[in-house]
């Protein structure tokens, strides 16, 4: 069966969010740059606006733009009604309370559904999940991937991490991956056994600090690159 509407809930990022996520100096921004999972974030729409080369991946590109706005909808009063029930699970600095964060969201989300339908037509956006990818070997210099791999662990296996960060080298050349804790706020119990077999593999494998922390405890993101 495939992926249903009803499964989803929808939650955009921006790009200012991404540059403080995954560390992007300008000269990052340069690259050719996939977003994995990247679902109804600005990021790409953004980017694009501003001349840059980015793709995106999500499973969620299947269904139309009145379909995502309608799950938006839909979910968003529920999203926020976790968020003030955890809110001692967030640091409440630069996003002052679950109303500026919902708002913030529903920006994103509305940048990123205004531009989902030329982007389609553009070959911006692609219906695919990770661990298997539509692209060529090496197509990308750099790869995203947000509050997905390692956030998920209770619900994606190891085996399937392993498999996913593969099959992310294979069509980056640099793979960066935020957070590194689940969804619970603890660290991924995935991450160590990640790091060792990337190393094996023949790349580093470093946990870098970076300048967004919003989940407490969640200012880390996992840089992988070749050693050679």
């Amino acid at each position: 069966m495939g992926l249903q509407l009803k499964e989803i809930v929808p939650w955009g990022r921006s790009l200012a969010e991404y540059i403080q996520m995954f560390a992007l100096s300008p000269a990052d921004r340069q690259r050719r740059i996939l977003d994995c999972g990247g679902g109804p974030a600005s990021f790409n729409a953004e980017m694009t606006a501003q001349g840059h080369s980015i793709q995106s991946c999500d499973p969620l590109y299947q269904f139309s733009a009145e379909q995502i706005t309608q799950r938006v909808t839909e979910t968003r009063s529920l999203i926020l009604e976790k968020v003030r029930e955890y809110q001692q699970n967030y640091v409440w600095t630069v996003i002052s309370d679950p109303e500026t964060l919902g708002d913030m969201r529903l920006t994103a989300m509305r940048q990123f559904i205004d531009d989902f339908p030329q982007g389609l037509a553009d070959g911006r956006y692609h219906v695919a999940q990770l661990p298997s990818l539509p692209y060529a070997n090496q197509q990308f210099d750099l790869a995203v991937c947000g509050h997905l791999l390692f956030s998920y662990s209770d619900n994606l296996s190891l085996d399937l991490h392993q498999r996913s960060i593969q099959e992310l080298c294979r069509v980056a050349r640099e793979v960066r991956i935020f957070p590194v804790l689940t969804l619970n706020g603890d660290r991924s119990p995935w991450l160590a056994p990640i790091i060792s077999e990337r190393q094996k593999a023949g790349y580093s494998a470093d946990l870098v600090t970076v300048a967004y922390e919003f989940q407490k405890g969640g200012n880390q993101m996992l840089r992988i690159v070749p050693i050679a």
